[in-house]
């Protein structure tokens, strides 16, 4: 059986920002300690209950770095024994959220890359985004984990953000690029539900949407230039520095999710924890989200990617060729600029990915 992806959600955060509808809160005194028990509780009972290697880890938030390195050791070391972890373990920071020696801590328990949120480089734009440190501060984190041993580093950039323009936008890509950061996840922000972003819509100087189009373009232009390769929708990598827990979750493949509000699929089953770390660690049961991994879904996924939809894969994965239907509707958009295709697969070009979940449903239903 092929290992799983394990992912951890640690809901602490110092604030909230105003357009994050993650679930997450403000940590007492001390809970972060009784978090990580529980935590390690759930790696022991997963671990018997399915029998499985892992061969990514992954923790998300919130704001993981909250928990404190010396957590994050206990959980990553007790994770690699249970499920024989022996590959990329990654870590999300907040840059304000850095205890001293955390990155040294983390990494003599394995942990090899970190995921920092920047979001921009320009400290006006961070603010109205509610991040609290300066680019100088992201700067430091970045020095010291590799300091620490970790080079694999990437940070989080969005686009169409308050106050934004290109030529702010120009100075978070110079950021990354005189950083030589190797892996660079960028993403249009999206006014959620429930959140101030949402609800204080109109007093926000949101860039409209062809404008933050032209950005996704720019950035995506400047990057490739410069030698990273646009893999995934939102994702830009160099060789070889691709977020190999990630793409589990655009293959298809299994991965197990553990905290609240944490999501798994395994064996065909998708199922998730409720928004509640108190029945988290009372160890009340996930809650079922019905079957994964047909057709219509990996193709919803794998169109994610720049390979797209490799036909010899596809026939191996559900032994049937490449839907006829699709590879024709396929061959209409082509015409457009919007879809690749080829005798060997179908993806969707840059100025596709901008019309994804468009495209994604006309190939799909007509």
């Amino acid at each position: 059986m092929k290992s799983i992806g394990l992912y951890i959600h640690i809901p602490f955060c110092k604030s909230k920002c105003p357009y994050c509808d993650f679930y997450s809160m403000r940590a007492y005194d001390g809970q972060p300690d009784e978090y990580t028990a529980c935590v390690l509780e759930s790696l022991e009972y997963w671990a018997d209950k399915l029998g499985r290697t892992a061969d990514t880890l992954y923790f998300g938030g919130g704001t993981p770095s909250l928990l404190g390195g010396r957590n994050i050791a206990l959980i990553t070391r007790r994770a690699r024994e249970l499920f024989g972890i022996d590959g990329e373990i990654t870590v999300e920071c907040n840059p304000s959220a850095v205890e001293d020696g955390f990155f040294e801590t983390i990494a003599k328990s394995g942990v090899n890359r970190i995921s920092l949120g920047m979001q921009s480089a320009v400290d006006n734009e961070r603010r109205r985004l509610g991040r609290q440190a300066d680019s100088k501060r992201v700067e430091e984190c970045i020095r010291n984990a590799r300091n620490a041993g970790i080079e694999n580093i990437t940070l989080d950039v969005m686009l169409g953000v308050p106050d934004q323009t290109q030529e702010s936008l120009k100075k978070t890509i110079d950021f990354c690029l005189r950083n030589d950061v190797p892996h660079i996840s960028a993403y249009m922000l999206k006014l959620e539900e429930g959140t101030y972003y949402y609800n204080n819509a109109e007093k926000l100087n949101l860039p409209d949407e062809d404008a933050t189009a032209d950005m996704y373009t720019l950035l995506g232009d400047i990057l490739e230039e410069n030698g990273y390769r646009n893999y995934e929708i939102s994702n830009f990598a160099k060789p070889g520095f691709e977020g190999k827990h990630n793409l589990k979750y655009w293959n298809c493949e299994e991965y197990l999710g553990i905290g609240p509000s944490a999501h798994s699929f395994i064996d065909g089953k998708r199922f998730y924890y409720s928004r509640d770390i108190g029945s988290f660690c009372l160890g009340c049961e996930p809650l079922p989200d019905g079957e994964g991994g047909d057709e219509e879904e990996y193709i919803m996924l794998r169109l994610r990617l720049a390979d797209g939809i490799v036909f010899d894969e596809f026939e191996k994965r559900f032994s049937k060729p490449f839907l006829t239907e699709i590879s024709e509707r396929a061959k209409t958009l082509e015409k457009h600029g919007l879809v690749n295709v080829t005798e060997a697969s179908l993806s969707l070009t840059r100025k596709g990915y901008l019309l994804s979940n468009t495209i994604i449903s006309e190939l799909i239903y007509g």
